[in-house]
């Protein structure tokens, strides 16, 4: 699993560092991908982000790749605990025999009403501290992302640009700071 990750995270961010973006433009876009990956709307990340890709103009990779970033063996983990950040500042109780109840639910199948029916009655009194939590760490998590990413963006690309010339390429590549993402997108 470790493997796993590692290998996706390479490939995340040589796509990264690929994009033909400003580095700033490129975190923006991929702390909103963070943002919608993280958040509470279950099921709607990819439609949200790349809907709000489109209306902000942002590269619609990164932004995918931010949502991505939340792992399938790191999601439960994450709810659970945002969940219960949400709880304590509402100050909610978790349901008596939990854990139990959840137990019992899932030896029904996943086919059938009664399972679905039971785990809403179960999950109800949780609705807002999952949303409260969710939202509060997504947006803690995609403010976080976002200098952190700037900066390893910039840093990987003047690794790149120095090995490139080390290795005797004297094509210059065109200047991303501070400029738009094309010329053709600077003249609008």
């Amino acid at each position: 699993m470790i493997r796993l990750t590692r290998d996706a995270i390479r490939r995340w961010s040589h796509t990264l560092l690929h994009v033909d973006d400003t580095p700033r433009r490129t975190a923006a876009a991929f702390a909103l991908g963070v943002f919608f990956g993280f958040s509470p709307f279950l099921g709607l990340h990819t439609a949200l982000a790349l809907s709000c890709a489109f209306i902000f103009d942002l590269n619609r990779v990164a932004v995918l790749l931010g949502v991505y970033a939340n792992l399938p063996w790191t999601i439960a983990a994450w709810y659970a605990l945002t969940t219960a950040l949400g709880a304590e500042l509402l100050h909610t109780k978790i349901p008596p025999g939990f854990a139990r109840q959840l137990a019992e639910l899932f030896e029904l199948s996943l086919f059938h009403t009664e399972f679905w029916h039971g785990l809403g009655v179960l999950l109800r009194p949780l609705l807002w501290p999952y949303l409260v939590g969710s939202l509060i760490g997504t947006t803690v998590l995609a403010l976080a992302t976002y200098p952190l990413a700037v900066a390893f963006v910039v840093n990987e690309r003047r690794i790149h640009l120095r090995r490139r010339h080390s290795e005797g390429d004297t094509e210059t590549p065109p200047p991303h700071e501070g400029r738009g993402r094309s010329d053709a997108a600077a003249k609008r």
